[in-house]
């Protein structure tokens, strides 16, 4: 299995820990140690259960629902270092919230984009969608990633909720794996402005620093 904070692969034993039960079920936590990060990741099972006498009662079968309680939020790692705090914060925010709630998990991935598109391509401040059309329109993003944001605009439902859709912060209904395809999104949309750009200025200065040490004037 994957660990979901240090997302290593890990090898361990799980060690499950009964509750008892309640007017919902019988309740059991699942424990695993990460020997990467010795942090605990917890599942909470729900089973069916069966009157045992006397008054007692017995788990019944496999689980009819389980939910990592720790850690929250998606398996997914934290966005890059090179992307801006005010991105990131509304990036984590939104993994954190995405097993609670689809809807506010995409609300705020959808505030996140208008903000990266408002502050980094300087786009007419409008509704998202009408924003995103107008970043198509440079032309400047490959065209997977161009693909991809046209696709929240569209998924999003925005015409169909054209007052709502002037704040990314309304929760509007979310199709199934929309949360998830706007996090993918915000990543592809994080290494092309932020994180590719700062491998290349630094590939660049060192080869500066290559050039000056040998006499040479740096590269235009």
């Amino acid at each position: 299995m994957k660990c979901p904070h240090c997302l290593k692969e890990i090898h361990c034993q799980t060690f499950p820990q009964g509750l008892g039960a309640d007017a919902d079920g019988f309740w059991i936590v699942n424990k695993t140690l990460c020997p990467a990060c010795n942090r605990f990741i917890l599942h909470l099972l729900r089973h069916n259960v069966t009157r045992m006498p006397p008054g007692g009662f017995s788990p019944v079968g496999d689980p009819v629902s389980e939910e990592l309680v720790r850690p929250k939020g998606a398996n997914r790692p934290p966005p890059p270092q090179e992307v801006p705090e005010t991105l990131a914060a509304d990036f984590k925010e939104a993994c954190l919230v995405l097993p609670d709630s689809a809807q506010a998990s995409a609300a705020l991935s959808r505030r996140c984009l208008q903000h990266l598109l408002r502050d980094f391509e300087k786009v007419k401040r409008g509704n998202l969608a009408d924003e995103i059309q107008e970043v198509l329109a440079r032309g400047k993003l490959p065209q997977h990633i161009a693909d991809s944001i046209d696709a929240i605009r569209n998924i999003g439902n925005f015409g169909a909720h054209p007052m709502k859709s002037q704040s990314t912060g309304e929760i509007l209904p979310v199709g199934p794996g929309e949360a998830e395809w706007n996090l993918d999104v915000l990543e592809s949309l994080f290494d092309f402005y932020f994180v590719q750009p700062a491998a290349t200025k630094k590939k660049r200065a060192a080869l500066d620093a290559k050039l000056k040490a040998a006499g040479k004037p740096p590269m235009k």
